[in-house]
């Protein structure tokens, strides 16, 4: 074990003024999550006089979050980048360490247990200081020893982003099929107006006072619906309140101009919407749901929701309940919609399998960092 002052030498290059230009700066994620790209910054609008740019490959640490593992390797596009006062840069003595040996520590977010108890100040600021950062111990073995154990983190960071890049592109594939069996089962189709296939219901709620109503939202680009904290009838107040029931067809008319149209589930029962959710029953005799749904969220769909919105961006873009109901919607037969909505089941499957995958792949190297350096 040994002090981080030992492989790390702070940086104490500083600039007091800055040309009237735009300069890169840098994002420190929390927990070891890496350096990105920030807003650039005109040296015209910085009103500090301490600044540093950084160099490719240096440890950045950002004072105030460094407790919460915001230290990370300065990218190759981040050469030059504005740092102000508020961060501290510092250069690896690539003659003790590798430089990938200590990215990996910094990615397994090994030193928030001890900075975090370094931390000087009030709560919200308590600040990480280079003499504290640089007394920090890491386990330091042999140089050859390090070059070994990057070179298996390496092969395995690959090996989890080769699966990634693998699976969505079975993914990709899948939402191919999926546009082109599309397009065929709507060749030739008649369109009807929404209005004689998935009618506007409302199932408006009685207030008590002292009842309790949980509401519903709907997320947008198609993201499905999420649960809000339930209103007591006081807090509801005058405003009215519509049941959802599974299987509705559910606009948000805000944003349903952005995709914010679902259907709702099993585990929506018992929500409530506001007048500003709009909640249509797909008639099943002659529409599967989950078809229209698909056809909504296409570029054609998409484009007819949007004509049905006017307004500017935002919440002044509403979709109107008469609007909806004239937007035609294509109804072939129910045998051509229900071979598509097997294919979409198949689909939903192969992702739900994926996401599994992914959850699983993403926790690799976290629990392997922890072993290796605990």
């Amino acid at each position: 074990m040994v002090a981080l002052g030992d492989v790390l030498e702070q940086d104490t290059n500083y600039i007091h003024e800055l040309e009237p230009r735009l300069y890169p700066k840098l994002s420190v994620k929390l927990y070891g999550r890496g350096v990105v790209l920030d807003q650039p910054a005109h040296g015209a609008d910085v009103r500090m006089n301490k600044h540093q740019l950084a160099q490719s490959g240096q440890v950045i640490l950002s004072e105030i979050w460094a407790k919460k593992g915001a230290i990370g390797i300065v990218p190759t596009d981040g050469e030059g980048a504005l740092c102000t006062s508020h961060f501290f840069l510092f250069n690896i003595k690539s003659d003790k360490v590798h430089p990938k040996y200590i990215e990996w520590l910094l990615c397994g977010n090994y030193f928030e247990p001890q900075l975090g108890t370094e931390a000087r100040g009030t709560t919200g600021y308590a600040a990480v200081r280079p003499k504290q950062f640089l007394a920090a111990t890491i386990p330091l073995p042999p140089l050859s020893e390090q070059h070994a154990i990057v070179a298996k983190l390496d092969e395995l960071s690959d090996k989890t982003r080769q699966l990634n890049t693998h699976l969505d592109a079975i993914e990709a594939d899948a939402d191919r099929l999926l546009s082109l069996r599309f397009r065929d089962a709507i060749t030739n189709a008649p369109y009807r107006l929404m209005s004689e296939v998935a009618p506007l219901v409302r199932r408006e709620q009685s207030i008590a006072f002292d009842g309790s109503y949980p509401e519903l939202g709907v997320r947008s680009f198609g993201k499905g619906t999420f649960h809000k904290p339930p209103l007591s009838g006081a807090e509801v107040g005058t405003k009215r309140l519509y049941r959802i029931e599974p299987g509705d067809l559910i606009f948000s008319n805000v944003f349903a101009w952005e995709g914010a149209i679902t259907i709702a589930q099993p585990e929506d029962t018992g929500r409530y919407g506001s007048h500003r959710f709009m909640t249509c029953v797909v008639n099943n005799q002659r529409l599967e749901t989950s078809f229209l749904l698909y056809y909504l969220l296409s570029p054609e769909g998409m484009e007819k929701i949007r004509e049905a919105s006017p307004g500017g961006a935002g919440r002044n873009r509403t979709l109107g309940v008469e609007k909806l109901a004239k937007i035609e919607v294509p109804v072939p037969s129910l045998e051509v919609q229900r071979d598509f909505v097997t294919l979409q089941a198949t689909v939903a499957t192969l992702k739900a399998k994926h996401s599994a995958i992914h959850e699983a792949n993403a926790a690799l190297l976290p629990a392997i960092l922890g072993r290796i350096f605990s």
